[in-house]
């Protein structure tokens, strides 16, 4: 096998060996490559337990700037393996599907988010992670969902800001603040199709049941929401939560970590209002072990970037990973 040999979707498309423990193998690997798994709690069961770390978007850049491996294989979306590359120039960054990408950064095109920003002069640029490299490097400063507010609020009352891409965390971020941030008019496809029919009748359905959401959900889930937070903070609040049920409006991939964590308890993903009843990322579920396996076997499909634009973009990242040290955020 020619280890250039990728197919016309940018992935290995290699016919694996049924009898093969890919488990075994990819733990194998791991060693032989120095490499390490950073995966999303959006992916698939399988490959959030061969990975050495499970986070979300905070925790994983934090991992991704400190790690001392080789090669580091990114299961999660585009724009994440990205940021690892950006923080990570020399090393090897693995993506195992280079069509993972993210509805929320393709809703914000970096030419028309340049013209938008030219239009608002004195605006400081505040970008949640989940954009392109192209966003980032327009950014001032880089958030993520778990330390968006903190962010905002160590700035200036008075500061005017753009926040970008995704206006449903930023609309919860002004309530929170009582800042007025002019929004970008993106969102995140997976949080955007709840139902909030739906979750009324499964509340009325589950009485005892506590609603938990990601703050890029849209407002009318989240005013009848029992707690919102980043998906690690959700993960946590069920841990702590001397409740039993809860009823989950984020990617559902976040259960599995959830039932691991608190095995006696009940977790119902919220209804989505489409008709597959799935509230799965099409994305995040482009990775699957096979290609995960594949990708650290023949060390690709890689991120490669062009140099003036990660260090561009690495600026506002580098503001956000120094702000979180300095307020004592953590994943």
């Amino acid at each position: 096998m020619d280890a250039g040999n990728l197919n016309k979707v940018g992935f290995l498309d290699v016919a694996i060996d049924p009898s093969l423990d890919i488990f075994d193998e990819i733990e194998k690997l791991k060693k032989e490559k120095k490499a390490i798994i950073l995966a999303h709690y959006y992916q698939e069961p399988d490959i959030q337990d061969v990975a050495d770390y499970i986070g979300d978007s905070l925790g994983l850049a934090q991992k991704a700037e400190s790690t001392d491996a080789e090669v580091i294989v990114f299961a999660g979306v585009h724009f994440m393996a990205e940021t690892a590359k950006i923080l990570n120039p020399h090393k090897k960054v693995l993506l195992p599907d280079l069509r993972a990408g993210c509805s929320l950064s393709d809703s914000c095109p970096p030419p028309l988010f340049k013209a938008f920003k030219e239009k608002h002069p004195g605006h400081l640029v505040i970008s949640y992670i989940n954009c392109s490299a192209g966003i980032k490097a327009l950014s001032d400063i880089i958030c993520t969902s778990s330390n968006a507010q903190l962010i905002v609020e160590s700035l200036p009352k008075d500061q005017k800001i753009i926040f970008a891409p995704d206006k449903n965390l930023g609309g919860y971020i002004n309530k929170k603040t009582g800042r007025n941030m002019l929004l970008w008019n993106g969102a995140c496809m997976v949080h955007e199709i709840f139902s909030l029919q739906k979750i009324t009748k499964l509340k009325q359905r589950h009485p005892d049941a506590k609603l938990i959401a990601h703050p890029e959900c849209e407002d009318a889930v989240l005013q009848i929401a029992d707690f919102i937070g980043s998906t690690t903070q959700l993960l946590k609040y069920t841990e702590k939560s001397k409740d039993n049920t809860f009823i989950v409006a984020t990617e559902a991939g976040i259960l599995h970590k959830m039932q691991q964590n608190s095995p006696g308890k009940t977790f119902i993903a919220a209804p989505p209002d489409n008709a597959c009843a799935c509230n799965d990322c099409p994305h995040m579920k482009l990775n699957t072990l096979e290609k995960l396996y594949l990708c650290m076997k023949y060390g690709q499909p890689e991120i490669i970037m062009d140099e003036e634009l990660r260090l561009a973009a690495k600026k506002p990242i580098d503001r956000m990973l120094s702000l979180s040290k300095k307020l004592g955020l953590t994943a």
